[in-house]
């Protein structure tokens, strides 16, 4: 922030997208991993949100069939809560893996969403260029398959709810097993099936679009591990598998 107090006053706008969905929203029943945060004292290590989707809800149907038309369609935008009455919307705490059917999808609008989760699957969109999930205060992490998105340039998080904020002091949680409602199909890193091979859970941080990001990986090996690139100054530098802490001092 400048400390130009001749400075113009920085003018916020709202785009049209925005505005909509602001007007659908409502902010009840996000988590509550953020309230008991503070800057001062050893923060509690959260626990990861692992509940499985009920599917049962009207929400859920209408997100596959959505999906489905999307992909039919060769549509570039996939904004749910556009198209979902919000009561079944907030109802969904992931997606269907079936987002990787959106081939041709280049962004993906989420704001304010009370998604968990986003499924491995997003980074079988290729063409992805813009993510928002701005709000979605209950979504913690990403996939580390969103590397893979090598259009994906423009992001908007709300990063004060991500692990490994410093603000915050939102730890990241401790990965001591895998966690069938997490798993990938394949290898976070290499992309080839796990076969024989136990998947080991790690967090990162890196760079997506415009945002430093806690990333989710499932390794098949220590060589997958080893490509990973190392995270930026002030964060873990290596893969870890959390527990406390929200990163390393800076030099």
């Amino acid at each position: 922030m400048s400390n130009d107090t001749n400075a113009p006053p920085r003018i916020f706008s709202v785009d049209p997208a925005t505005k909509a969905a602001i007007e659908r929203i409502t902010r009840r029943d996000h988590c509550a991993c953020l309230a008991g945060r503070t800057r001062k004292g050893t923060p509690l290590v959260p626990n990861m949100h692992v509940e499985a989707q009920d599917q049962s809800v009207a929400g859920w149907e209408q997100a596959v069939n959505l999906i489905d038309r999307l992909a039919q369609t060769n549509a570039s935008i996939f904004e749910p809560s556009a198209q979902i009455l919000w009561e079944d919307w907030m109802r969904v705490i992931t997606l269907p893996r079936e987002l990787a059917s959106l081939t041709q999808v280049t962004e993906v609008r989420l704001y304010g969403s009370h998604l968990r989760r986003l499924p491995p699957e997003i980074g079988r969109m290729s063409s992805l260029r813009e993510l928002d999930v701005y709000t979605s205060y209950s979504l913690h992490w990403l996939p580390y398959e969103v590397m893979r998105c090598a259009n994906l340039s423009a992001n908007r998080m709300s990063t004060r709810a991500l692990y490994g904020n410093r603000n915050t002091r939102l730890p990241f949680p401790r990965l001591s097993r895998t966690i069938d409602v997490l798993l990938p199909a394949t290898c976070s890193v290499c992309d080839q099936p796990f076969d024989e091979r136990n998947p080991q859970p790690f967090w990162t941080t890196q760079r997506v679009g415009t945002d430093y990001v806690p990333l989710l990986i499932h390794s098949c090996s220590k060589a997958c591990i080893d490509l990973v690139p190392s995270a930026p100054p002030g964060f873990f530098e290596r893969p870890h598998r959390g527990g406390g802490g929200v990163g390393m001092p800076t030099a």
